[in-house]
């Protein structure tokens, strides 16, 4: 069972859960992380690191989020690996809470 990243990380992309992460799971798209799956070793130090509160276990996913299985095991496969903590965008904070954010994922 993999970790998954939902809506929440939309144009937040804070980069906290990154530092913790002992296998680099993590890819890293325009303005949106995902989780590899192939990579992920179901540590669960991700999930409280995220200030957006946007990872969860892949059966703890919300049925409103469930599409994010697919869409962080796809876009993992196309995004480069992100190790190292990055400062968020600046207006991460304003975007952080809000939802219905699907449609400003850049891929």
């Amino acid at each position: 069972m993999a970790y998954v990243v939902t809506e929440a990380c939309i144009k937040c992309k804070y980069t906290d859960c990154v530092d913790i992460c002992p296998v680099d799971c993590f890819r890293e798209g325009p303005n949106f992380l995902v989780i590899d799956p192939d990579e992920c070793i179901d540590c669960t130090l991700c999930v409280p690191e995220c200030p957006a509160e946007a990872i969860f276990a892949e059966d703890d996913v919300p049925e409103s989020q469930k599409a994010f299985i697919a869409l962080n095991a796809e876009l993992a496969k196309r995004w480069p690996a992100i190790v190292e903590r990055k400062a968020p965008p600046s207006d991460a904070d304003e975007w952080k809470g809000l939802s219905d954010k699907l449609r400003f994922l850049e891929r």
